[in-house]
């Protein structure tokens, strides 16, 4: 197993415009959010337990069907933004959060990268009592507002297996947000749910709570403890009390109380079905696969580099399906050297 880098510890106070009064408030004794579910104290990851503690939540302006109003999105936000890079947006995998950049984004940080890591609607930790439509339409809709309103120019999109779906997607709608893409493990030939978008709620919501929707390709990353550590297993190559770390901290932004209502939503959508846009998707792309990737073939991340006009490929060794979690030291090496114009 590879060796983690060294700890990086965030700063101890938030940006000046924010009162250490105001930080006391939005805090709680450990000094992580107080919107957090309160299973966070018991994660042992530092990296986790470092970036978990510099999540915000910022208001997205959003206007999808019925719903109208401000939601209040969470995220990592940069300490500086530099106005003259691309700045570097990371999106996460499927029914996941921010916290899994836990080992990757001080490094980006390291490297005077501005970095902003996205929690995607309808996953991770925003405030969604009053829940949005929660469907591809709404989450690339919300990405773009975030966009548009904090970040303002065209960015590095960053995305890991449906991420990368994610990416694309919104990559298709709004080129104009987007400088260069990097798609990683990418999950981009799914087509959608398939017949979960037939079910009528009360079977779908009895999926979510029982964990049996096996249609779907990525259930395994549902709530359930078990079925969160097999998969944790099956993409990580470490030790089973790592993994079961992991997996608390995978799973955390599941026990935030609109996540069931969320998840149905998108499940009953249909999800994400992209593999019509990728070939008209002229934007500079990495293409990153794997050595050791076990849930997602390289063979689809070779296929994604031949439909892509202007892609170029590189593979992590010594890595499973989550190298920015297994290897970040290289995987940011290789984002730097994209951003830098080194890989073209």
């Amino acid at each position: 197993m590879m060796g983690f880098p060294k700890m990086v510890t965030p700063p101890a106070s938030p940006p000046a415009k924010i009162s250490r009064r105001q930080r006391r408030i939005m805090t709680n004794g450990d000094g992580f959010p107080v919107f957090l579910p309160k299973e966070v104290k018991n994660i042992k990851d530092p990296f986790a337990r470092a970036l978990a503690q510099r999540i915000v939540r910022i208001p997205v302006p959003l206007q999808m069907g019925n719903f109208k109003g401000c939601v209040m999105s969470s995220c990592i936000k940069p300490i500086v933004q530099q106005h003259d890079k691309s700045p570097v947006v990371l999106l996460h995998c499927f029914d996941s959060s921010c916290l899994e950049w836990r080992r990757t984004y001080p490094l980006l940080e390291q490297a005077s990268l501005e970095t902003w890591a996205i929690d995607v609607l309808g996953w991770g930790f925003s405030d969604l009592e009053k829940l949005p439509p929660c469907d591809a339409a709404s989450k690339r809709h919300h990405l773009f507002e975030l966009w548009k309103t904090y970040i303002k120019r065209p960015m590095i999109l960053v995305g890991p297996s449906l991420g990368a779906t994610v990416a694309v997607d919104f990559t298709a709608t709004y080129p104009e947000a987007v400088d260069k893409l990097v798609l990683i493990n990418a999950n981009a030939y799914s087509e959608g749910t398939g017949a979960l978008k037939d079910l009528p709620k009360s079977l779908a919501y009895a999926g979510v709570c029982l964990k049996t929707l096996a249609a779907f390709p990525l259930v395994k990353l549902l709530k359930s403890f078990p079925l969160r550590l097999s998969a944790n297993v099956l993409a990580f190559s470490s030790p089973l009390s790592e993994n079961i770390d992991w997996t608390n901290i995978g799973r955390l932004h599941c026990q935030m109380p609109w996540w069931e209502d969320a998840m149905v939503d998108f499940m009953i959508s249909g999800g994400y079905n992209v593999a019509s846009h990728i070939k008209h998707i002229n934007h500079k792309t990495l293409v990153v696969c794997s050595e050791n990737d076990q849930i997602v073939s390289n063979q689809l991340s070779v296929k994604l580099l031949c439909e892509l006009p202007n892609a170029v490929f590189r593979e992590v060794p010594d890595s499973g399906h989550l190298p920015h979690v297994e290897n970040p030291k290289q995987f940011v090496k290789l984002i730097s050297d994209f951003a830098s114009g080194k890989i073209n």
